[in-house]
């Protein structure tokens, strides 16, 4: 593991604005956040904050906001969020080396919307193929070093047996020394084995079980019984 304890200063600050609003933000900001395996997803309703939360671990590690490696920082003219600019960590032992200095720092920050040009920087172009191909031919040529890899929503562009894909490339990279944190929608992704799981809300952090997940829960009922969830949003 990279980093195992996420924290932010406090520093002056409105509590009715965003993001110190948001529940996960004011838990970050009370007690920070204990990383305890190579592998850690957060899950939330949209509008949760969970997305909030990985971009702000991402800026605070030094990876681009728009999505890129850490020799990409800042390139995007999107300034640093209010929340980023404050995200310090504690190291793991593995990590410190690695938190020493920005010059060692190795990662990658992969969001949804932003992947392919944020590849197409680092000088990854895979012509000719899906969005979700393109999503796995970075995973199998980008995604293969020690570092902190902060993906949000990397399910968006992929199919069931995509997924399990992506699944055994992060197996693959967290053995290599990765530490990889994940916010996700995704039933499949948060039942791989050891991962831990941290369910975003009004509560806002708390650590869970797959089992556990509301969103299981829901495909579970949904999958078992369509009608029993259309029946309320079709006429």
């Amino acid at each position: 593991m990279i980093i195992e304890r996420a924290y932010a200063h406090t520093g002056p600050r409105n509590d009715d604005e965003w993001p110190w609003s948001v529940p996960c933000v004011r838990d970050l900001l009370a007690h920070g956040v204990r990383f305890t395996a190579p592998v850690t997803f957060l899950v939330g309703e949209n509008g949760s904050g969970k997305s909030t939360l990985v971009e702000a671990l991402a800026e605070g590690f030094g990876l681009d906001s728009w999505g890129g490696s850490h020799n990409w920082r800042y390139a995007s003219h999107r300034p640093k969020s209010p929340l980023g600019e404050r995200v310090r960590f504690d190291a793991a032992p593995r990590g410190r080396a690695m938190l020493g200095s920005w010059a060692t720092r190795k990662g990658f920050f992969l969001r949804a919307e932003t992947a392919l040009d944020a590849l197409d920087r680092e000088g990854f172009t895979p012509d000719e193929v899906s969005h979700g191909e393109g999503f796995l031919a970075a995973f199998r040529g980008t995604f293969h070093q020690a570092g902190l890899y902060v993906l949000d929503e990397p399910e968006a562009a992929l199919s069931f047996t995509s997924c399990l894909e992506l699944l055994g490339h992060i197996d693959r990279l967290v053995k290599s020394g990765g530490q990889v944190v994940c916010a996700t929608h995704s039933p499949l992704l948060t039942a791989l084995p050891g991962a831990d799981i941290i369910e975003v809300g009004e509560h806002g952090l708390r650590r869970t079980t797959w089992d556990r997940l509301a969103l299981v829960d829901h495909w579970r009922r949904y999958l078992a019984d369509p009608r029993s969830y259309l029946r309320h949003v079709l006429d």
